[in-house]
């Protein structure tokens, strides 16, 4: 069985979930324009000030996000 990986994007201050949701509509996109299977796409909020965008995919199309998305950051979901 793969590994699960949650790749997210950070974005702080007032507007960070609007902006976190904004973000995701541009992860969908990348991921049906390359074809690219994923399991989840969504935002977190730790507070209102830090919101994160993300991301999980199998560990075998990891290199292809990461590469071309740039995270800030990534765990083992």
């Amino acid at each position: 069985m793969h590994r699960k990986i949650k790749l997210l994007w950070d974005f702080r201050g007032p507007d960070a979930k609007e902006t976190a949701k904004h973000h995701t509509i541009h992860l969908k996109e990348f991921a049906d324009l390359e074809n690219l299977s994923f399991h989840e796409i969504a935002i977190q909020e730790k507070n209102e000030m830090l919101v994160s965008a993300f991301i999980t995919v199998n560990e075998t199309d990891l290199k292809i996000y990461r590469d071309t998305l740039k995270p800030h950051r990534g765990t083992v979901a």
